[in-house]
């Protein structure tokens, strides 16, 4: 099994909110917040558990339109790091319902795609504005979960507005 320790793959994000690092880090960390906008769009994320705390767990289902249908895709894994409104780092694998690590190439991807990766979220605080870096290390800048991750942050921003009672703002770096 490949594990993210020996791959340079990683998609990195940089993206600023207008909204204040306590909404943000609570969009990562609630479920019920972070089911309302994980995910590309139009993906639905009907189960969210989150035992935020280092070694807690985490288990995610999204359920996706793919050109072969509805598919449903299962996350698992661990919080290596936990710091309040400053950064959250957890692994992930893809896994089955009840929580059992699958075999990346079970799934269809291609060979040397690592069993687990690692999501790295670092918030900076500008006051009433959240600068955001994520780093999911394991996967290629160039995969289609680049795509999704820019799809996700473009519902959590409006999420987050709305989350505030204001108009969305424009996204700025």
């Amino acid at each position: 099994m490949n594990d993210t320790a020996g791959s340079q793959d990683a998609v990195v994000v940089e993206r600023s909110f207008d909204a204040p690092v306590d909404l943000i880090w609570q969009m990562w960390t609630d479920p019920h917040h972070f089911k309302a906008w994980y995910g590309p769009a139009g993906a639905v994320v009907p189960v969210a558990t989150m035992d935020v705390r280092v070694g807690g767990s985490r288990h995610v289902c999204m359920d996706v339109q793919t050109p072969n249908g509805p598919m449903q895709m299962w996350f698992v894994g661990e919080f290596r790091e936990v710091l309040t409104n400053e950064r959250l780092v957890y692994s992930e694998s893809m896994s089955d319902e009840a929580g059992n690590v699958l075999s990346p190439s079970d799934l269809g991807m291609p060979e040397g795609h690592p069993v687990t990766t690692e999501v790295r979220v670092e918030l900076t605080d500008l006051g009433d504005r959240t600068r955001m870096v994520l780093t999911h290390s394991g996967i290629p800048a160039d995969s289609p979960g680049a795509a999704g991750w820019t799809m996700a942050f473009d519902q959590l921003d409006a999420y987050a507005a709305v989350q505030q009672g204001a108009p969305r703002a424009a996204d700025r770096d």
